[in-house]
């Protein structure tokens, strides 16, 4: 995946050397946690992440999951070349009622 140059968070962050902000990668991490899982869940927390290295307008990236005990799992955001933030999501899963 990757994020456009024209994504509107891009405005201004930064002039002449444009970065991805740490939120819109996370928000990527957010959306793409209920796929991993396989089913709908509620994000209840991001109690730690780590930002290694910059993410560039459009370049690629992949974000990948380890499912841990007690509604958890850790992400890593990265390339093949490099990884650009790490962390642990938690959350809740959702029931049909």
């Amino acid at each position: 995946m990757k994020i456009s140059i024209c994504h509107p968070a891009l405005a201004g962050h930064f002039p002449g050397n444009p970065v991805i902000p740490g939120v819109v990668i996370l928000d990527e991490v957010l959306r793409a946690v209920s796929e991993f899982l396989g089913r709908p869940v509620r994000t209840t927390g991001l109690p730690n992440v780590k930002f290694f290295a910059p993410l560039a307008p459009g370049e690629e990236f992949e974000i990948a999951f380890e499912s841990k005990d007690g509604g958890r799992a850790s992400f890593a955001v990265r390339s093949s070349a490099r990884t650009f933030a790490a962390g642990v999501v938690t959350y809740e899963v959702l029931h049909a009622d």
